[in-house]
């Protein structure tokens, strides 16, 4: 068993599941304070969805996401659980490399498990993709 430890989180990646790229297969979460974070989009502070492109939506999105989690005293190694909810997975399969990178350079490599769920849209209908999640605070 592969794992990587962060605080109050072991990143758990058995070597019998296929290698994971972005994610971890398992997060363990002991102690702390548990935080919900809330399905965030590319709204801007005025409420206006902002971002003609899945990677400029997406960097608001996970910036809005980690603006919330820091505002309860947590920062992106905190995060053991994300859900990506995707208007056009395939367009999301297209761009991964670069929301990859995106989130390396706003999160870091302290991966969350995660998922990626295709749905017809979102509440604000030019929104193209949605993130939530789960942190665990020491």
């Amino acid at each position: 068993m592969s794992s990587g430890n962060s605080g109050d989180l072991q990143r758990v990646n058995p070597p019998e599941l296929s290698p994971p790229t972005g994610f971890s297969h398992a997060v363990v979460a002991t102690g702390g304070r548990l935080v919900m974070l809330a399905g965030q989009t590319s709204l801007d502070a005025d409420g206006k969805v902002v971002g003609a492109t899945l990677p400029a939506q997406f960097t608001r999105a996970l910036t809005n996401l980690l603006t919330a989690l820091r505002a309860s005293g947590g920062t992106p190694e905190h995060l053991a659980r994300v859900t990506v909810y995707a208007t056009d997975v395939a367009d999301y399969r297209e761009n991964a490399r670069e929301l990859g990178r995106i989130w390396r350079e706003l999160a870091g490599r302290d991966y969350p498990a995660m998922a990626v769920i295709g749905v017809s849209r979102l509440w604000d209908e030019q929104a193209m993709v949605e993130l939530d999640g789960i942190a665990v605070l020491p």
